[in-house]
This record gives structure tokens, sequence and C-alpha cells, in this order.
């Protein structure tokens, strides 16, 4: 009863089969009235019960509003067909997580994420691996590294230039607030989100996978919040968590341009 309960405050809160409950409500209500006494006219009860016939063989009709499997799942070049200035023209907040971002926090996106995001005071939150880790640097490397078929980049050296990016993206001035934090574990995936908090947020996920002919090959995942919301919420809770057990940077050797910190 009471995970009923949550699950339609949960709906209501976000606008969801708001019609199905309301219809839902007035059954309920005419039911209860029509118990103590002969309160309803039949005209208001025929009409409660057509209301919610019509409602369910509407539903009925509706097509699900998960797309295709095309539509959720890809590699890169399917994540790449959509220009990141498209994605980021309206967006309030960005979160990153991947073991160095070297792709996406390349010094154009970041320039991009300045004069989007941040320019109209949204936050970013970005999270790499912990060159200070050297466990988890070396099982990147292992992963992203050894396990392609055709590498084009060095793990080592793409964290220590992101570091040496994030370190000048903290000091800009800008209306939006930017924050970076290092992990000590890679999970084995990398996550963008683009206003995750609101209804037309977008969560995309990367998997790292055994072994790849390509970085380009990796596996992409794409989701809206009406393509699954168990899902949805599942991976934006995932990267919360990782933003949780990062520690924010120290001015330290960690974050230095030295090579021989990672």
């Amino acid at each position: 009863m009471r995970t009923g309960l949550r699950r339609v405050g949960r709906d209501v809160a976000r606008g969801r089969h708001l019609e199905v409950y309301v219809v839902a409500a007035l059954a309920l209500t005419f039911a209860t009235l029509s118990v103590v006494g002969d309160v309803v006219p039949d005209n208001l009860r025929w009409a409660a019960l057509l209301a919610g016939m019509a409602l369910l063989v509407y539903r009925i009709t509706v097509p699900e509003p998960v797309g295709s499997v095309a539509k959720v799942f890809g590699d890169r070049t399917a994540f790449e067909e959509v220009p990141l200035a498209a994605r980021l023209k309206a967006a309030t907040e960005v979160w990153v997580f991947a073991p160095s971002g070297v792709n996406f926090l390349s010094m154009p996106h970041l320039d991009l994420l300045r004069k989007t995001v941040l320019a109209r005071g949204g936050d970013v939150r970005v999270v790499v691996l912990d060159p200070a880790a050297k466990d988890a640097v070396a099982l990147a490397v292992r992963q992203l590294d050894r396990s392609v078929t055709y590498p084009l980049q060095d793990f080592r050296e793409s964290l220590t230039t992101v570091l040496r990016h994030l370190g000048s993206v903290s000091t800009w001035q800008v209306n939006g607030k930017f924050e970076h934090r290092l992990l000590d574990y890679n999970p084995g995936f990398s996550i963008v989100a683009v206003d995750p908090q609101k209804r037309h947020g977008r969560v995309i996920v990367e998997f790292h996978g055994f072994h790849n002919e390509s970085t380009v090959t990796r596996m992409h995942l794409e989701l809206r919040r009406a393509d699954s919301e168990r899902w949805y919420a599942y991976w934006v809770e995932q990267f919360e968590y990782i933003w949780a057990a990062a520690r924010r940077p120290a001015d330290d050797s960690t974050c230095a341009d030295d090579p021989a910190a990672v």
C-alpha cells in the first residue's frame, strides 16, 4: 500500500498520469457517497463511469513512450550526431563523470560550457579519476588503452591534460558555478547528464566493456525520463553517488602539470 502511494506521489509531483488519478479520485468519491446514501445523481455516476471507460480505451491505444532501440542505444557516433552546442543551447546544469574525460572535456567543449551553461548562471560538475589512486589509474590503463584494438590515446597523458584544463576552468570568473572532483575508482562507465533534474533532461552513459575495436565503438545509452523513469533515475543516482564519494582536488602534486604525478 505504501509503495503504491509513494508511486502515485512521485507521478503527481512529476505531472505524470494526472488524468488517470483525477478520474480514479472522482470514481472513488462517487462510490463512497453512493454507499452512504442516494447522494450522487445518476447522471453524475454515469458520467464518471463513461469517463473511466473512455480513458481506459484511450490509454490502450497510446503507444509506449519508449522509442526504438536505435534511439536509445548506439556507439559514440550516435551521440556525436547531435552537436554539443545543440545539447547545451538552453541547458543550465551539466554533470560529467569519465576516467579522464579527454574527449568531452576538450578545450573547445569547455569553452562552449563557458559560453552557454556557465554564462547563464548554471552549474557544471565534473568527476575524473584521482591520479593519486595508483591502482585505479593502472586498471584504467588496462581497461581503456590495452583493451582497444586500435588505440589512439594514452590514458595517463589524457588525465594529466584534463586536470590542467580543469584547474584553469576553476579560475574563470563566470556567472555560473563550476566544480570538479577526483574519484579513486573506475566503475567501468562514463556519464554525461544535461539538465538531469528537469523533465526534459537527458543522461548519456558510455560502457567501457572488456574489449573494443576503438573508443568510438563503445556502447552508448541515451535516456530521457519518458524512455524509462526507473532507469533514468538510476543513472542520475549513480552520478550522485560518484559525486559524494569523490574528493575535492587539493593544491598538491596530484593536480600538477608533471606527468609523473599520474
